[in-house]
């Protein structure tokens, strides 16, 4: 029994001190936005992924400035429930929480999302490309696209351009990336951008977020002029579902919740910087920036290459069928 003790107090101590050195900065307690009641009253939001985790905490969040939400979810299920609990969190002075069925690893689910907002919406103010997914097991989408590219890149692309003209005939009008500070360990490989050859999930879901940056910087250059603007951000290491597919050992699990509850953001902290690109003031015109934060964030080289982000671009419209 005492050797038991000893070797989780051993374990135990390692995995809290490489958490320390890993996530030094999570050890901050967020600043959280304070905005007027009516700050986003009138105003049309669009959050994919919005039944749990980050875009769940941002649709509360939004739905207590008075906006009409539209949670964009795959699970119906989860999305009613996350509907049934953020309008009971927003209070008796609340905006409108509108359910919408988007499953990204279908081209056909999100034209099918489109045309019903294009004919059911008369404006969109924001566009929060937030859903994801990390680290799968190797699959593909309906449309035989690598789960992770399919869903966090290729499935937002088709969304974004199809939304654009009522995003412009809405101006200004903003739209939100949602990217990771993992972008760092990928690149674009333009080679095998499917992964048909290899597949490494660590890789993929870097690859993925790379790319969120890419198209976010060919995006705002296209919409220069327009009164539509598009920024990313990374949101940092947060406590939510998105982890699901990572096999962490049954007896570290306990070792790692409460290493979790200590050095990652909680949902709510973590909806902070897309709520900021969302509502304030302050980003106003402002295009083609990654935030963290709630600041300007300085990237890699990789991923401000202009060049790259227009092969990108081309690659990613004719995957998803759209025409030049």
């Amino acid at each position: 029994m005492s050797t038991a003790v000893l070797v989780a107090a051993v374990v135990g101590g390692g995995v809290l001190l490489l958490m320390r050195r890993l996530f030094p900065r999570q050890q901050k307690a967020v600043k959280l936005l304070r905005y007027s009641a009516d700050t986003m009253r009138g105003k049309t939001v669009i959050v994919t992924g919005a039944n749990c985790g980050i875009g769940k905490a941002l649709a509360g969040e939004l739905l207590k400035l008075r906006a009409r939400v539209i949670i964009a979810c795959r699970d119906r299920r989860g999305a009613e429930e996350a509907a049934k609990d953020i309008r009971k969190q927003a209070g008796p002075e609340q905006g409108e929480v509108v359910i919408k069925h988007l499953d990204l690893a279908s081209l056909t689910s999100v034209r099918r999302f489109c045309e019903e907002i294009k004919e059911e919406e008369s404006k969109v103010d924001v566009l929060i490309n937030n859903a994801g997914i990390y680290q799968c097991p190797y699959t593909k989408t309906e449309d035989d696209f690598e789960m992770q590219l399919g869903v966090n890149h290729l499935g937002h692309v088709l969304l974004t351009h199809l939304l654009l003209d009522l995003l412009k005939s809405s101006a200004p009008s903003r739209i939100v990336v949602v990217s990771s500070k993992l972008y760092k360990y990928g690149h674009i490989n333009f080679d095998d951008l499917n992964s048909e050859n290899n597949y490494n999930k660590a890789f993929c879901y870097s690859q993925s977020k790379l790319a969120n940056l890419l198209f976010t910087l060919e995006l705002a250059r296209q919409l220069e002029g327009t009164g539509v603007t598009v920024n990313a951000l990374t949101p940092g290491i947060v406590r939510t579902r998105l982890g699901r597919h990572v096999q962490i050992p049954f007896l570290a699990k306990p070792l790692f919740y409460l290493a979790s509850l200590i050095f990652f953001k909680s949902p709510l902290e973590g909806a902070q910087t897309p709520l900021y690109l969302a509502c304030s003031p302050e980003v106003e015109g402002v295009s083609g920036k990654c935030f963290a934060n709630c600041a300007e964030e300085e990237l890699m080289a990789k991923a401000t290459d202009e060049q790259a982000a227009k092969k990108l671009w081309d690659i990613s419209r004719r995957m998803v069928g759209l025409a030049d």
